[in-house]
């Protein structure tokens, strides 16, 4: 795909990227897909697939107790448990704001831990990781933040995502389905947003304005990006995903080149058809 040579002018050091689609074909690739990056925040679909799989192996249910009181597994994985972005810290009621919090998945991996009797990021490298042969992707640390990849492992997860095999499709689905509507939240990077859907552990695009995907993406569109400037997008009504990987740390830089780096991708997906 010509679109993805783009990224050679993105201000960055190191920067690759690929596009995978729904039925598993790769589709293009470009600069260096083995080098390992740190992933940031695109570490949390990596963790919240792990955490579906303890849901779905019965070792945890959804709305169970999880968190501050009032939270459950849910609430953690939707950003709505009402801890703070990056303390252990209580600021809302369960279920009434979207306050994206780092604390909340580290909290999740520790009930995961707990109720599995693995180390979490052992359970990651067990029920992801090693069945998609992600061998070049290791968590060690925060399930919020401390994961490191590479694109060609980022495009097998991409790929099971859209069409699972480690999880049953419906559970899927429902990660990608908004978690409690209409509650507001910050973006972060983006600012205030109403509403600032979520799902399961990935983020909705829904109508939101600004955002990091592009215009033209589908309000279907799901998925994360991180503060180390990376991105993992896929987007049902194009029936692909974009996985873009780079060593700067995100910025005005990255508002700036993503938005039309993924309406040219998207442009020549719907070109080719």
């Amino acid at each position: 795909m010509q679109s993805l040579a783009m990224i050679e002018n993105w201000p960055v050091p190191t920067a690759a990227a690929a596009v995978v689609t729904s039925d598993d074909t790769l589709l293009g690739t470009h600069g260096p897909t083995a080098h390992r990056f740190p992933l940031a925040s695109v570490t949390k679909p990596l963790a919240a697939y792990a955490a579906l799989v303890a849901y779905e192996e019965g070792a945890v249910e959804l709305d169970e107790p999880a968190g501050p009181e009032g939270s459950t597994v849910r609430h953690l994985l939707a950003h709505t448990s009402g801890l703070a972005f990056d303390e252990h810290r209580v600021t809302a009621p369960p279920g009434t704001r979207r306050l994206y919090s780092n604390a909340g998945f580290e909290v999740l991996g520790d009930h995961i831990a707990k109720a599995t009797e693995i180390p979490f990021p052992e359970y990651v490298r067990q029920a992801v990781l090693e069945p998609l042969g992600m061998t070049s992707t290791t968590l060690e640390g925060s399930p919020a933040k401390d994961g490191v990849s590479t694109v060609d492992d980022l495009v097998r997860f991409a790929a099971e995502v859209q069409a699972p095999r480690l999880l049953d499709p419906r559970t899927v689905l429902e990660a990608q389905t908004v978690v409690h509507p209409g509650l507001k939240g910050v973006l972060p990077g983006y600012g205030h947003q109403n509403p600032n859907d979520w799902g399961l552990g990935f983020e909705i695009r829904d109508s939101k304005s600004p955002h990091w995907t592009g215009l033209s993406s589908s309000p279907a569109t799901f998925g994360h990006f991180g503060q180390s400037g990376t991105f993992l997008w896929i987007d049902p009504a194009a029936g692909a995903a974009c996985v873009a990987l780079t060593d700067r740390a995100f910025g005005s830089w990255a508002a700036e080149v993503w938005t039309p780096f993924t309406d040219a991708v998207l442009a020549e997906l719907g070109a080719s058809r």
